[in-house]
C-alpha cells in the first residue's frame, strides 16, 4: 500500500497546477489502497492564512479527493529542531551569514566567470572567533552540507535521473529569522509519516536530489519520486501570469463538473486520450503513472466544457431537480423541460437562459426573405394546448401550404420561435414555450 500526501502551502487558492499535483498523489494512493495525507504547509507564519487553508478543503472536498488525515507543519517545529540538532551533531549543518544582497553579488562574478552560481561554503571557513562577531552584527542561516558525488534515482516518469551534487548550491534549511523551510520540513514529515511515493511537478528535480541526501542522512527510507511535466496554455505559454484565472474556486464558479475536470488532467500529458470518466473509481482504475511523458502539457480551460456538457447529459432529472426547482420550475413541468435542453447546455448555468426563453418569449429572428412565410405558418399555428405532436403536425400543414421543406421549412419558423437557429428538438420544446412572440 502507498502513502502520498498533498502539501499546498496556504498562502493563496489551489489553482490547476495545484490540482494536478493532488490528483496524481491521490490517484496513486487510492489504487494501492493507502493513505493519502494533506498536509497544510504553513511554516510561513506571516503569510500562511486559515482563509487559504478553508479554500484548499472546500477545492478538495468538490472534487471528491477525500483526504485520510490532515497534517499541520507549524505543529511540529519542535520536531524540526530535533532533526535540525541531529544534521549539526553529524557535522551536516552549518552556519552562515551572507546577506541576500552579498550572495547575489557571488551569484554575478561566478557568472561572470563562466561558472556555476554554487555557494563557495564561505561559513564552513569561518573561524569560531569571526562566527561570534557576525553573530553579533546579523542572525546566521544554516544550511545543509551536501556530499559532492553524483545523486541517481529511477525517476517514475522521467526514468533514470542523475545529478552531480557539486553543482547545486548547499540548500538553506533555516533562515535568519528562524523560519523553518520547506525542504527540512519536507523530509522530516515524508520520513516521521511513511510516505512511499511523492510525485510533483519537473521543477522539483533538483531539490529532490537534494533532499535524497538529506533522507539519508537522518536514517529515512527514500520514497519513489515521479515528477510529472509542467502545464503550459494552449499556445505553449507559461501559465505563471495566469494562474489566478485558473483557480479552482473559479473554475468551479465557471459551472465546470468535478468529473470533467478530474476527467481531463488524469489523462491529460499521458498517452490516453482524454475520456470522460462516470465515477472517481473509473479514474483510479485506468490510471497509470507510466503513460505520461516530459514533454510540456497545454493545458485548454475550453476543453473542460465539452466534458461537462458530456456529463450533464447524461445525469437524471433527480441529479439536478434542486437547481431547476430554484429556479421556478413547477414540479409538473421539471421532467419535460430537462428532457427538452438537457442536450443543449455546456453548464447548468445555461439553463436560465432556457427557462427564460419559455416564460418570456423571444425577439424573432425572421430573414427578409421569410417574413410573408412565417406570418402565414404562424397564423396556421394551432390553438393551445401543444404537445409533442403539434410541432410535426404544424410543419407538415405548412409544408402542403407553402411547398417549403427540409431546412427552408423549419430553420424559418426555429428562428421566429426562439430567436435561435439551434436549440433543442422543436418537437419537446413548442409544448413548452409560455410565450410566442409574434
Amino acid at each position: 500500500m502507498s502513502t502520498t500526501r498533498f502539501a499546498p502551502s496556504p498562502t493563496g487558492y489551489m489553482h490547476i497546477g495545484n490540482l494536478r499535483t493532488a490528483l496524481f498523489n491521490y490517484l496513486i494512493s487510492r489504487k494501492s489502497g493507502g493513505t493519502f495525507i494533506l498536509r497544510i504547509d504553513d511554516t510561513d507564519p506571516e503569510r500562511s492564512k486559515q482563509e487559504y487553508v478553508d479554500g484548499i478543503k472546500q477545492d478538495l472536498e468538490w472534487l471528491g479527493l477525500h483526504w485520510d488525515r490532515v497534517e499541520h507543519q507549524s505543529d511540529r517545529f519542535d520536531r524540526y529542531a530535533e532533526i535540525a540538532d541531529q544534521l549539526r551533531d553529524m557535522g551536516k549543518f552549518y552556519e552562515c551569514f551572507e546577506t541576500p544582497v552579498e550572495l547575489d553579488l557571488k551569484r554575478k562574478k561566478q557568472l561572470n566567470m563562466s561558472k556555476p552560481p554554487v555557494y563557495d561554503r564561505s561559513g564552513l571557513a569561518l573561524t569560531e572567533a569571526e562566527r561570534d562577531e557576525l553573530r553579533s552584527e546579523r542572525a546566521a542561516h544554516w544550511r545543509f552540507m551536501l556530499d559532492q558525488n553524483r545523486i541517481e534515482w529511477a525517476d517514475g516518469i522521467l526514468g533514470d535521473l542523475s545529478i552531480d551534487a557539486a553543482s547545486v548550491s548547499d540548500p538553506v534549511l533555516i533562515r535568519g529569522d528562524g523560519q523553518v523551510l520547506y525542504t527540512l520540513a519536507s523530509i522530516c514529515d515524508d520520513t516521521d509519516m511513511g510516505v512511499t511515493h511523492v510525485v510533483r511537478g519537473s521543477d522539483h528535480v533538483t531539490n529532490t536530489a537534494t533532499q535524497i541526501q538529506m533522507i539519508r542522512a537522518i536514517g529515512g527510507t527514500v520514497p519513489e519520486f515521479a515528477h510529472h511535466s509542467l502545464l503550459t496554455g494552449p499556445k505553449g505559454e507559461g501559465l505563471s501570469k495566469r494562474l489566478g484565472s485558473l483557480a479552482l474556486r473559479d473554475i468551479r464558479e465557471s459551472g465546470v463538473q468535478p468529473m470533467a475536470l478530474l476527467s481531463h488532467l488524469a489523462r491529460l500529458g499521458s498517452s490516453d486520450p482524454v475520456e470522460l470518466c462516470g465515477s472517481i473509481d473509473e479514474i483510479v482504475a485506468g490510471f497509470d503513472l507510466k503513460k505520461f511523458g516530459s514533454a510540456p502539457t497545454k493545458f485548454d480551460k475550453a476543453d473542460l466544457y465539452p466534458l461537462t456538457a458530456k456529463y450533464l447529459q447524461n445525469l437524471d432529472l433527480s441529479a439536478v431537480l434542486g437547481k431547476i426547482s430554484a429556479m421556478g420550475v413547477p414540479t409538473d413541468e421539471a421532467e419535460n423541460f430537462w428532457n427538452a435542453v438537457r442536450g443543449n447546455i455546456l453548464t447548468l448555468k445555461d439553463l436560465d437562459s432556457w427557462w427564460g426563453l419559455i416564460q418570456k418569449g423571444a425577439d424573432p429572428k425572421i430573414d427578409d426573405e421569410d417574413q410573408e412565410f412565417v406570418s402565414r405558418a404562424i397564423a396556421l399555428l394551432p390553438d393551445r394546448p401543444f404537445d409533442n405532436q403539434t410541432w410535426s403536425t404544424w410543419t407538415q400543414e405548412v409544408k402542403v401550404a407553402t411547398g417549403r421543406k427540409g431546412k427552408s421549412l423549419f430553420m424559418p419558423l426555429r428562428k421566429a420561435l426562439t430567436g435561435m437557429s439551434h436549440g433543442p428538438d422543436m418537437g419537446t420544446l413548442l409544448p413548452l414555450l409560455k410565450v410566442i412572440k409574434r
